[in-house]
């Protein structure tokens, strides 16, 4: 499902009423969902008010036990649990194939868990930014998250280019927070000669914004760009059609929207037509090798690429930290993102109509307002005293973000969030004067 103006949301009409808060959460179709989550509590034994599953998601209760399964089976069949553990361990990031796929509209064996984002984002660029005397620049949004900014320029500089000259920061509008998809679209017709690749977030980790990906995709293969997105704000957040929109390849982390803990390998996706290309440029590792030879080791030293996104592998996969995927995978498997994203838009639609009803000048929502172009988060920007807004929001039990300079970002993630969440976070937030 791409961006577009139908989704309906904006027709919503709500109440700021407790009475219709809960109602809301009473008539919810996924709201068993919460109670598979670990709600953390506040002093008084209240659940807080958990808004910050764009930074980390909650812990699903069933990750304890996939946990120490492969625990026990360690214990129990030592090195024989790669071909005779529950979940072999061998074969360990091949359970993911279908079911990231799914999460992102690819198709198997175009999705992998392995590494971190920004080492994916890094061993993608090997790959597919291959700069040449006058195709030589990288595209990126502003505001961009640090470590993409700090892969990207040593990429530049790893080739001998200049940050200065080779990589093009698009601005919103003066006076505007957030870029519009038409002038993405200009910077790439204008520029585009001499741009190796575009690499947008999808959802942007500053503003929420939701961009067009299939529309700006499009823009930049039609004038010879690589089509790169970061989707650590996007991927369990919004829907998504990878394979169909045509991107050339993306990268997430599995420990915002998806739940899969602190520092959580990562994923990444590679069109089935790179994929299909093993003598594609990339740095090499053993797992990333065909499975026919790997372990013909010293007799066979030539890396031979697997097809699919895992011919991008480096190592064997860490059980003990892929094992909370299968946990968050199996969840929103089950649910799946079209029921997450219809809950999403009423739950941030609500949280959007709560605020609207406050009269303060304080602050203002940089998030767009329509709601196609947006994920679950919004983004406040305080105008007086930013930082101790927040820490009052903290002292009731509020748990947000805050990011310098004045954004407190909020989002209600429609797994375990409720309406009353949203109620008494907006109620908390009013009476901040």
């Amino acid at each position: 499902m791409a961006p577009n103006k139908d989704d309906g949301a904006n027709a919503m009409s709500f109440s700021n009423t407790e009475a219709v808060a809960r109602e809301m959460d009473a008539t919810d179709p996924l709201r068993k969902w919460r109670d598979e989550f670990h709600i953390p509590t506040a002093p008084n034994g209240e659940p807080v008010i958990y808004l910050c599953g764009n930074s980390l998601g909650l812990q699903p209760k069933r990750t304890r036990s996939i946990l120490e399964q492969e625990l026990d089976d360690w214990a129990r069949l030592g090195v024989e649990a790669h071909f005779d553990g529950m979940r072999p361990w061998y074969s360990y990031h091949e359970q993911f194939r279908e079911t990231g796929a799914r999460l992102v509209g690819a198709r198997p064996g175009e999705v992998v868990m392995m590494n971190s984002l920004t080492v994916n984002l890094h061993l993608m660029m090997v790959s597919f930014y291959r700069p040449t005397r006058e195709r030589y620049k990288i595209l990126i949004d502003y505001p961009t998250f640090p470590s993409d900014t700090y892969a990207v320029k040593t990429q530049i500089i790893h080739h001998g280019l200049d940050p200065a000259d080779a990589l093009t920061v698009m601005q919103p509008r003066e006076g505007e927070n957030t870029l519009r998809t038409e002038d993405i679209e200009h910077a790439i017709e204008r520029e585009g000669d001499s741009i190796a690749l575009v690499l947008l977030a999808g959802v942007n980790f500053f503003t929420g914004q939701f961009y067009d990906i299939p529309r700006i995709t499009k823009a930049a293969q039609a004038r010879g760009c690589v089509m790169g997105v970061d989707l650590a704000h996007a991927a369990g957040n919004v829907p998504l059609q990878l394979h169909d929109w045509n991107v050339d390849f993306a990268c997430w982390c599995n420990y915002k929207y998806l739940n899969s803990g602190p520092g959580a390998v990562a994923a990444c996706f590679v069109h089935e037509r790179h994929g299909r290309n093993i003598d594609l440029p990339r740095f090499a590792g053993w797992w990333g090798n065909d499975p026919d030879s790997r372990f013909k080791m010293h007799l066979q030293p030539e890396f031979v690429a697997r097809q699919g996104a895992d011919g991008w592998q480096l190592s064997n996969p860490p059980i003990m930290a892929l094992a909370p995927v299968v946990a968050s995978m199996e969840i929103f498997d089950a649910v799946g993102m079209a029921a997450l994203r219809e809950k999403s838009l009423k739950l941030t639609g609500y949280l959007e109509f709560l605020l609207d009803q406050i009269p303060n000048k304080r602050y203002e929502v940089i998030t767009p307002r329509d709601p196609a172009a947006r994920g679950a988060q919004l983004s406040i920007l305080a105008h007086d005293e930013p930082k101790a807004l927040f820490k009052r929001l903290q002292q009731q039990h509020v748990v947000g973000d805050f990011r310098e300079p004045n954004v407190i970002r909020v989002a209600p993630a429609p797994l375990y969030n409720s309406f009353h969440d949203v109620w008494r976070f907006a109620k908390i937030l009013a009476g901040q004067r």
